[in-house]
């Protein structure tokens, strides 16, 4: 009799907190980098605009509606994104082709929309969320791995608003919102046969992509790639600079507000694109590792929940909504190191700028609410 009455109390308890969590809605596991992340990210762009308050309190603000739509998100059922994800795709796409009749320019690029009572926003933003959940609904109901004609439409939906952002132009989106619909199909267990017909196929048509697609200033990102020094005072400028901040900053960096590369405006960019340098230049090697582990766990954390979601669309919409989330980081690490061409990716929560932030919190939203609701189906 006290077995069992210890039994159904345990029960009982587990149940309790296994409810409180669900009410919450919020993983701590994957909230707390989450926050790191964003904290480091603040005291860096303050440096970065040279200790200017009201770009913190921009950022602030932004960060601070991406951290409630990330409540919100987690809050919904993930019935909810399975269902209305083709609508939001669909959305997402009437806003891109919006760009190219009402966008705004900014530097020679129409990429934004300023909508009446909104704030300036990019659609492309929204789309590295939208495409992984549009793919993962697209193939939650259909035998895996999937046949080679249901991979062609899981990518062709990758691919459509991924040119559609190519063109505005914005090849670092392009590539992200296409890697968000790749991930997916590959999470799906997708032969590897076809992965190989698939890359063979995308190196084959570089070739046209160059010749008919890629502008000038592109091209010349390329060839300064493999010789900055070729012209150091131009397109050679940004990875020259970000090099030095990165390798001047040595062991534990210069401090907090003590970087010369930015402070003296020689990094260009130094509060998005760069803001790795900055880092690298004033809280040194440790500072960067520090970032970076933070970013894995957050990695670790989402691959986790996508393993443990208990349903094959939880499972593809957590992994590629993660993995979107950490090709983003590498991207931005490779561009800052010179291992990559300037592509305009910043760096996920800590470079200035808030639609990008938003949509990525919203992810990780989608994916506390894949795992808050795990096994529902």
């Amino acid at each position: 009799m006290k077995e069992y009455t210890r039994y159904l109390t345990n029960g009982l308890r587990l149940r309790s907190e296994e409810s409180r969590n669900h009410n919450f809605h919020l993983d701590p596991m994957l909230l707390a980098p989450l926050l790191c992340i964003v904290g480091i990210g603040l005291a860096v762009l303050y440096s970065a605009v040279h200790q200017d308050l009201s770009i913190l309190e921009n950022q602030s603000v932004k960060l601070l509606v991406g951290f409630v739509a990330m409540t919100l998100a987690a809050w919904l059922h993930p019935r909810v994104y399975l269902r209305f994800a083709p609508v939001l795709y669909a959305i997402g796409l009437i806003l891109l082709v919006a760009v190219f009749l009402f966008g705004t320019t900014v530097k020679g690029s129409q990429r934004w929309l300023d909508l009446p009572g909104l704030p300036r926003f990019q659609p492309s933003e929204l789309m590295k969320v939208t495409v992984p959940l549009t793919v993962a609904w697209f193939l939650h109901d259909r035998p895996l791995p999937p046949r080679t004609i249901e991979v062609g439409i899981a990518l062709l939906v990758a691919v459509v608003p991924a040119i559609l952002v190519m063109l505005q132009p914005d090849l670092g989106t392009a590539i992200l919102v296409v890697s968000g619909g790749l991930l997916v199909v590959l999470l799906s267990g997708v032969r590897w046969r076809l992965v190989l017909a698939g890359a063979l196929t995308v190196v084959s048509l570089i070739p046209a992509y160059w010749y008919f697609f890629m502008n000038e200033y592109q091209k010349k990102r390329v060839f300064t790639l493999f010789d900055p020094e070729s012209d150091p005072l131009g397109a050679g400028w940004s990875i020259i600079q970000s090099t030095t901040a990165l390798g001047s900053g040595g062991l534990l960096g210069k401090g907090l507000f003590e970087g010369t590369q930015s402070r003296l405006e020689f990094l260009p960019e130094s509060h998005t694109d760069f803001i790795m340098a900055v880092i690298g230049e004033e809280l040194g090697f440790m500072g960067v590792v520090t970032l970076i582990i933070l970013y894995v766990l957050v990695l670790a954390r989402g691959m986790h929940i996508a393993v443990q979601s208990g349903d094959t669309f939880g499972r593809l919409a957590a992994g590629g909504l993660t993995l979107t989330f950490f090709v983003h980081v590498v991207l931005n690490i490779a561009v800052v190191s010179g291992l990559l061409p300037v592509t305009g990716a910043p760096l996920p929560l800590v470079s200035f700028g808030g639609t990008s932030a938003i949509a990525i919190l919203v992810g990780f939203g989608i994916v506390m609410s894949i795992h808050t609701h795990r096994g529902w189906r």
